[in-house]
């Protein structure tokens, strides 16, 4: 008996059959009014043996569905060990669902560690550019050196994301790390200039802020039609995961930043743009959203040399305390032992990773700072002021991250979040444990400048803290036995397209006892 679940299928086989097997002049017309690949192509989550690729098709990404009819679509696929596609690794056919925004998610594997390889995408007659990345060495592979990429914070209204064109650049990384806050749900009203007067914003988001499905899917095309992104994620596999502005600003669990708004409504606008973040970015199926949670932690093993443990530090932390207001004194809340940042099935999992002891480093590759600064800036602020949507406002859960720190050799922390550069010592009882380096914004914050108003009192009040700057980039890590280095790459503005990428500054750890240098 022939099904309809049956008919749609051998229906579906039957286009993909007769376009790959139609004359020339057939197989030149395509399905579409206009180019289905539009949003690019990505590959992330390497491993030894592959890495997921990723596309979606959106012939016309701001109309209803993207253009594309309510059906699942075949879509051929094809790995090659040379950019010329003259050895073929690995090929076959996945279906672009509706439900998931026709995205594509290919888990290869049966690829050789440790090189690169080439992929792209069909659909019809159309044929997407090609993308690169790099499998992983295998576990325990002998391994003498990593590189690795650090950016987030892409605010689109705030400045052109020139730091992924340079990133694009950047030979032969084994990944990029993004921190978080891929998109941004609101638009600015107005935007201050370095006078605190108002200037023009350097582009416009369609939409001034996104709640549903529909809306999110819209938000997302709008920044990924930037070449300049596209760039980045076609030529290096990328590690995502996500922070705030991925739902909104400041959120945790299904705590709005709106206390109008209650946890079961917070709650359906958390799902949909849950399933808008996997519909985009380049991820294994074990991360598909389950009624708005992911599953974003895991282990990255390079070899030898270096496991990067990703953490998930928005989903199962507590409230934030003292009314979630910036720079003042700690309230009661902030020491209340019960809170939480990563939650407890989470932090037994980190337990876990980091009793391997199966590499020379440890990564830890989070999203909000670790460093309890005092932001104290200004003369009518306290004497001791915390930011406390980071971990400083989370006393309890600071201090078991410092006590498992202490018992880690060689461990580097790598955050986001702050729109600005910092290095220092992370400190248990006043003995350093781990190094942090966080890392600055691609766009948000706009052009910024070195120092920002009150960063040289904010290095006095912190001992532990060795570097800060002000300024838009991205950050690269360098690993080897006996060092690791971050460079802070930053750009002279982002206000216009031509930005001058320099290095600012080097944080240098060196293997042994928690240690840091700034060359």
């Amino acid at each position: 008996m022939l099904t309809r679940r049956k008919l749609i299928q051998s229906t579906a086989a039957g286009i993909a059959a007769s376009t790959l097997a139609a004359p020339a002049i057939l197989r030149a017309q395509s399905w579409f009014r206009d180019y289905p690949f539009k949003l690019g192509v990505a590959a992330g989550d390497p491993a030894a043996d592959g890495f997921v690729i990723w596309t979606r098709i959106a012939p016309e990404p701001f109309e209803r569905h993207s253009g594309v009819s309510t059906s699942a679509l075949p879509v051929q696929w094809e790995i090659a060990e040379d950019s010329g596609f003259r050895t073929v690794a690995a090929k076959g056919e996945t279906l672009a669902r509706p439900e998931l925004g026709h995205s594509v998610h290919v888990e290869v594997e049966g690829l050789k560690p440790d090189r690169p390889y080439w992929y792209r995408f069909y659909i019809g007659s159309d044929r997407s550019l090609a993308g690169r990345a790099r499998t992983l060495p295998a576990a325990g592979a002998s391994i003498e050196k990593l590189k690795f990429g650090v950016s987030g914070c892409q605010h689109y209204e705030s400045g052109y994301f020139t730091a992924f064109r340079e990133i694009a650049k950047q030979d032969d990384l084994a990944f990029v790390y993004h921190y978080g806050d891929f998109i941004y749900e609101y638009a600015y009203d107005y935007q201050y200039g370095p006078e605190r007067l108002p200037v023009p914003k350097t582009r416009e988001h369609r939409l001034r802020e996104v709640y549903s499905l529909d809306d999110y899917r819209q938000h997302y095309a709008q920044y990924l039609l930037d070449l300049d992104l596209q760039a980045a994620r076609s030529v290096h596999a990328f590690v995502p995961t996500f922070d705030d502005h991925e739902i909104q600003n400041n959120w945790v669990q299904n705590f709005s930043q709106d206390d109008s708004v209650p946890a079961e409504v917070f709650a359906l606008r958390r799902q949909a743009a849950m399933q808008v973040w996997y519909e985009n970015m380049p991820v294994r199926r074990s991360m598909l959203p389950n009624a708005g949670i992911i599953s974003a932690n895991r282990r990255l093993t390079f070899g030898n040399l270096a496991a990067i443990n990703v953490l998930d530090t928005r989903s199962f932390r507590s409230d934030q305390p003292c009314g979630d207001r910036w720079g003042v004194t700690p309230c009661e809340g902030v020491f209340d032992k019960d809170a939480q940042v990563l939650g407890e099935a989470q932090e037994r999992w980190l337990d876990s990773s980091l009793k391997r002891g199966d590499t020379r480093w440890t990564g830890i590759a989070q999203q909000v700072m670790m460093m309890p600064l005092n932001r104290s800036v200004y003369e009518d602020q306290p004497e001791l002021a915390y930011n406390l949507d980071s971990w400083a406002g989370y006393d309890a859960p600071r201090r078991r991250m410092m006590s498992r720190l202490g018992k880690v050799s060689n461990a580097v922390v790598l955050t986001g979040d702050e729109h600005q550069n910092y290095a220092g010592l992370l400190m248990s009882d006043d003995k350093p444990v781990a190094a942090e380096c966080v890392i600055t914004s691609v766009s948000s914050g706009g052009d910024g400048q070195d120092q920002r108003s009150g960063s040289e009192r904010v290095l006095a009040k912190n001992p532990q803290l060795q570097f800060i700057n002000d300024q838009r980039g991205f950050g690269l890590c360098e690993v080897t036995q006996n060092e690791w280095r971050t460079d802070f790459m930053v750009l002279d503005k982002v206000s216009t397209r031509d930005g001058i990428l320099t290095k600012r500054a080097s944080a240098v750890i060196e293997a042994g006892p928690a240690n840091l240098t700034i060359a």
